[in-house]
């Protein structure tokens, strides 16, 4: 007869005085996490007739006692009772991986050049802008009037100069945020610091049979110092008949928690096992007038008095009812008080895919070591149609890029990552993935395309100057863009401009529809103030777009001009 029996993890002290058997295991499955690891032992032993104890030595300390779950079978009948787990010396020192540790030293001085990049463009923003608020009054030679005629010129200049620094601020800092998530992510996996000794554990089963039984263990545990990084490589196609982009979804996996995954199976899951599994509490907030501290304490010292008095008041009639009340029954006998052995639930193995998390059985059996070196494996691989179309936005940059679209039709989401982009055979670069959502719509970037020509020119600007006090004040821009293509077929393009946007009443911007070519988004997604004209261009041919607004504001205020961070950035 064969038995099933599952042990719910407590400590009993009295294991202590049971006879001890030797459990032999080997790592048989893990299951990684983004923040760690659950891994799955198996292990045989005999067991004696009666009362005694299986122990499964030398455990990594990383381990979470409160995750350890025990299954047991066997050719006879037996019962499982506590597990107890104990810390024992170690004699094995973590081995340090001077790759990643010379791997986190160039990212960490990277992180510090980097910031003090954005502290001098900040500086170098700071200086321009103060220098624009400067009258032209008062920037001609010894502090003299500037004529009139080279105002045009100062004001276009002081707005290039602080598009390209706000362009350079933006790069630099995404450069900086991949740095900072590159370090985070093997910090993660780094071994804790390795010194003589370093603690195990031993975790011992207690264990009863009626006679003799060859029995069988599967014993779980959850250990930190792993976790796996989503990455992808996208392959378009232009050259066949219709555009084609091949998809691989990877996973970079890494562990430092003290034993060796040797011809495991290998499970990738998208939950966080250690991240909050509830929305956090919400306090109330009450709102009052500000009152001085001196007035606040006396108003809490009458407060503390008034609730003294009440207490005082209420006291004899709580002594009258407590004399009146029987006594309290006896505590229960400490052997009644012993906790009983409880079933764990037994673990089912399924595949889950939803539209935020998902696992993936790694085909096969993998070996990972415990030095943090990365193990690549690939998780899946498709094929899908792809959409073409090339975006520019000329204010920044005179050049068109392509852009490849398809819908993402998997069961499971795409995680967050890096993705590697290669455009007919030819590595371009590397781009990145924020969550995708199966039924989601994704766009990648593939580089310049040189076969689309674009320009981009101010055609004119006016300013009025008021003549008296209170006097309104405009200001007129023009731009005229022109994209030509060199394309052997059709392309969509996509041109994006921006107008100037104010949320204060007094301000006012408005577009000149008669010198404006009209948009076919007004406002692109959730970006104030974006425009986009998009359109099918045919071989050969060039399409010219212009743009004009007009901005009034009163004659006796100077106006400032500050970019808005990008939604979500």
């Amino acid at each position: 007869m064969r038995s099933h029996i599952a042990a719910a993890l407590f400590l009993a002290p009295s294991l202590a005085s049971a006879a001890e058997t030797e459990l032999s295991s080997r790592i048989d499955r893990v299951t990684v996490f983004p923040d760690g690891a659950v891994v799955t032992r198996l292990g045989k032993a005999n067991l004696l007739q009666g009362a005694s104890q299986i122990v499964l030595r030398g455990l990594p300390a990383t381990i979470d006692p409160s995750s350890i779950r025990v299954e047991g079978k066997g050719d006879g009948s037996f019962s499982v009772g506590a597990v107890d787990v104990r810390i024992t010396p170690g004699d094995a020192r973590p081995v340090l991986d001077t790759a990643l540790e010379e791997k986190l030293k160039a990212l960490r001085d990277e992180k510090e050049k980097l910031a003090g990049q954005v502290a001098a463009i900040e500086a170098k923003r700071a200086t321009i802008e103060r220098f624009a608020q400067v009258g032209p009054d008062k920037l001609g030679p010894d502090g003299k009037a500037l004529p009139v005629g080279d105002w045009p010129a100062v004001f276009e200049a002081i707005g290039t100069a602080l598009v390209k620094v706000q362009d350079e601020l933006r790069g630099t800092r995404n450069r900086l945020a991949d740095v900072e998530g590159e370090i985070a992510s093997l910090e993660r996996a780094r071994p804790q610091a390795g010194r003589p000794g370093a603690p195990k554990r031993d975790v011992a089963i207690a264990v009863e049979a009626p006679q003799p039984v060859a029995a069988e263990f599967t014993v779980t545990y959850r250990v930190t110092g792993a976790n796996w990084t989503p990455t992808y490589e996208a392959r378009l196609t232009t050259t066949g008949e219709k555009p084609e982009i091949a998809l691989a979804r990877r996973a970079e996996i890494r562990q430092r928690s003290g034993e060796t995954w040797d011809d495991v199976a290998l499970t990738l899951s998208t939950t966080r096992s250690a991240g909050g599994t509830r929305a956090p509490d919400l306090t109330p907030m009450q709102v009052a007038f500000f009152e001085p501290q001196i007035v606040a304490e006396a108003r809490a010292r009458a407060q503390a008095l008034a609730r003294k008095a009440e207490a005082e008041k209420a006291a004899p009639t709580m002594q009258r009812r407590a004399a009146g009340m029987a006594a309290p029954a006896a505590p229960a006998p400490e052997d009644s008080l012993a906790k009983p052995i409880i079933a764990a639930d037994v673990a089912e193995a399924a595949l889950e895919a939803g539209a935020y998390q998902a696992n993936f059985q790694v085909p096969g059996r993998a070996s990972i070591p415990q030095d943090g070196s990365s193990k690549t494996v690939t998780l899946s691989q498709r094929k899908t149609e792809a959409t073409l179309a090339a975006r520019t936005v000329p204010e920044i940059e005179q050049k068109a890029y392509l852009e490849a679209g398809f819908t993402h039709d998997e069961e499971a989401p795409l995680l967050a990552g890096r993705v590697a982009l290669h455009r007919d055979g030819t590595y371009v670069g590397m781009g990145q993935f924020n969550l995708v959502a199966p039924g989601d719509k994704v766009e990648l970037g593939f580089g310049a395309d040189d076969r689309i020509k674009v320009s981009f020119a101010p055609v004119k600007r006016r300013e009025n100057d008021p003549t008296w006090l209170g006097q309104t004040r405009t200001d007129q821009r023009e731009f005229r863009t022109v994209v030509k293509s060199l394309h052997a077929r059709p392309v969509k393009v996509a041109v994006l401009q921006r107008i100037p946007y104010s949320e204060s009443s007094a301000i006012t911007v408005e577009t000149i529809t008669a010198q404006t070519t009209p948009p076919t988004e007004k406002q692109v997604g959730d970006r104030r103030g974006v425009a986009s004209w998009t359109f099918d261009l045919a071989p050969g041919t060039e399409k010219e777009i212009k743009l004009a607004y007009r901005i009034k504001w009163p004659g006796d205020r100077e106006l400032s001009y500050e970019e808005q961070p990008l939604p979500g950035k």
